[in-house]
């Protein structure tokens, strides 16, 4: 309430204070918006990465791998060391690294250069996505926290589905160095959006290292990451190789393919709204529901995925249950600890994007060494050992934040 006070205070009155917080808000979502794109652009443009860097699509599936390493490291080591700087600028800063990571990708001439690019990106989303959790409660009142976390969370969310089609028109539409570039002045207007909209915003908890790694001794928190980590390894050690799997099983031309991850998309912004709202009733129930689709739908692909319409069908399927992994996942973890929320959001953004790495490595190496459908397979079976875990595991008793 003190932060909506200093905000009214600055900007002339309630009711300018209440539209100004809740423009903040929307410059943060565009901002985890930002950063997920960032991370996940390469699914959709692997191949012609790795024609272009002559590399096989495994080895291109690293650029993924990569980034996800650095923003598992990246999100609880900067949590304690940025501490004591203002929340606006740290965001700005981190836009500006995400922002040179884009543009160093979008130039590069051969892969070592496109390594060092994923790094900087890495940092940015890391950082970006840790901070940003937090910061809805500080920027409207009280009753409208849970709607404008959900939006922020939002940000995530969408990305997540719909930044990987997005990526895949632009370089159909043009390249892949486009795509890049696209999304590196995209990063840059998000900077100036939350250079102008946000108020100051200093560090509100003072929390150590020692202090987030202690989290883990809630059985509780446990549990969530441990959900999180099956769900998000098994579903990008499936869909960090989708076009290939696309190409192979079902036939999809290169144009095609871009309209499938489309309608992923689209359905995966639904399955967010509908899964944020039942995570704040049962974050359980939610993920039971959302583990057993994911499981069934990633490993009925190979078998029934056969022709452009019904592939199409299961990535819509595919696209509605992923779509809440994000908002249910977090929402249980802020319900779990919430005196820690920027603590715990950065365990979260730790095995999130280790998560994300892992998958892509092991879907890499299963590409690779076995065949790629086989990778579908892969993330069958680790979303059906996040089933298992929510079912067994502690979880809180509502997602109420």
């Amino acid at each position: 309430m003190a932060q909506t006070e200093e905000i009214a205070e600055t900007t002339g009155g309630p009711e300018w204070s209440a539209a100004r917080g809740w423009m903040g808000v929307a410059a943060v979502a565009s901002a985890t918006f930002t950063v997920v794109t960032s991370e996940m652009l390469p699914v959709g443009l692997l191949t012609p990465i790795g024609d272009a860097l002559e590399v096989t699509e495994g080895t291109a599936g690293l650029t993924l791998t990569i980034t996800g390493v650095v923003g598992a490291v990246s999100a609880p080591l900067l949590t304690p060391l940025l501490g004591r700087f203002d929340r606006r600028t740290v965001l700005c800063a981190l836009m500006a690294v995400l922002t040179a990571g884009n543009l160093l990708a979008a130039w590069s001439p051969h892969f070592a250069v496109m390594v060092a690019a994923r790094v900087l990106v890495g940092v940015g989303m890391g950082g970006v996505w840790a901070i940003a959790a937090g910061l809805a409660v500080r920027l409207v009142p009280p009753k409208s926290v849970g709607s404008a976390t959900s939006l922020v969370f939002s940000g995530i969310a969408v990305a997540s589905v719909l930044g990987v089609p997005a990526g895949t028109y632009i370089g159909e539409l043009a390249d892949w160095r486009t795509a890049f570039v696209t999304v590196g002045v995209l990063a840059l207007v998000v900077l100036v959006a939350l250079a102008a909209l946000l108020p100051r915003l200093p560090a509100e908890q003072d929390m150590h290292l020692g202090g987030v790694l202690r989290l883990f001794g809630s059985p509780r928190v446990r549990t969530g990451l441990a959900v999180v980590a099956l769900l998000v390894t098994g579903h990008f050690a499936a869909y960090t190789y989708v076009r290939p799997v696309l190409e192979e099983v079902s036939g999809a031309s290169a144009g095609m393919i871009g309209t499938l991850l489309l309608v992923y998309g689209l359905a995966g912004v639904a399955g967010n709204f509908a899964s944020g709202a039942g995570a704040g009733r049962s974050p359980r129930g939610t993920l039971l529901a959302i583990s057993a689709v994911l499981a069934a739908t990633v490993a009925l692909m190979p078998l029934l995925g056969g022709s452009v319409l019904s592939a199409g069908v299961l990535l819509a399927v595919w696209g509605l249950s992923y779509g809440g992994v994000s908002v249910s996942t977090q929402t249980w973890l802020l319900a779990s600890a919430p005196q820690a929320r920027e603590g715990v959001s950065a365990l979260f953004v730790g095995v999130f994007n280790g998560a994300i790495a892992l998958g892509a490595l092991l879907g890499g190496l299963t590409a690779d060494g076995i065949d790629v459908t086989a990778v579908m397979w892969l993330g069958g079976g680790l979303a059906a050992a996040a089933l298992l875990v929510t079912a067994l595991g502690k979880s809180p008793d509502s997602g109420r934040l």
